[in-house]
């Protein structure tokens, strides 16, 4: 805007802090010509997105793949988290309210398999024919990387599949295998070292 018409026109645009700095993620256009809902005297509006990527904070909601979301209540230092037998401290604590009101028991399953996909799988080379066992190394290796394994939703892994593989697991340095047949384990408390009243669900997630 230059000359006369500039002494109309009064600029309030938002400006980025100094210091601060992001990436533009989307512009949005806004004028009255197109009929736009706009303040009383203004007659053109951008709207600018900057996203910035920082550590997260007290507050600040996340979310899962199955619909699990919440707001970190508190970040602790990773000698006050509860840790397992072999002294392995587990990064986030999910609240328990949030699988049976939103049945979202996806993300229950996830550290039950977490911990077979941790611990590997070993194939008894014997219960298959010479065939097949001839062909698994080739299939294995020729596999891409980001392979996707699915069952079918009503005819799946049955919970004593499940708990055969969790048995299974690599076990601890004591030669205990820390995780139950059900997916859980005794946690201590980070602060007293006591161990918890009751199992808790452990696992790796994605």
């Amino acid at each position: 805007i230059f000359g006369e018409k500039a002494r109309e026109v009064r600029d309030t645009s938002l400006k980025v802090p100094h210091g601060e700095s992001g990436k533009v993620i989307g512009i949005r256009v806004f004028s009255r010509e197109d009929d736009d809902e706009l303040p009383a005297g203004v007659n053109e509006l951008v709207r600018v997105y900057v996203a910035q990527k920082r550590k997260i904070s007290d507050g600040d909601k996340l979310a899962g793949r199955h619909g699990n979301k919440g707001v970190i209540g508190k970040i602790l230092p990773v000698e006050d988290m509860p840790f397992m037998p072999d002294g392995t401290p587990v990064d986030i604590i999910l609240n328990t309210h949030g699988v049976p009101r939103r049945m979202n028991i996806g993300q229950i399953l996830e550290t039950h398999l977490g911990w077979v996909a941790k611990a590997g799988w070993n194939i008894d080379v014997a219960e298959g024919t010479p065939e097949w066992a001839s062909r698994l190394p080739d299939g294995l290796h020729s596999a891409p990387v980001d392979s996707i394994v699915s069952t079918p939703v009503f005819d799946g892994a049955r919970e004593e599949e499940l708990a055969g593989l969790l048995g299974s697991t690599l076990p601890n340095r004591d030669g205990d295998v820390m995780v139950n047949a059900d997916g859980k384990a005794t946690l201590f408390d980070g602060r007293s070292g006591e161990p918890f009243p009751y199992p808790v669900t452990v696992g790796y997630m994605y």
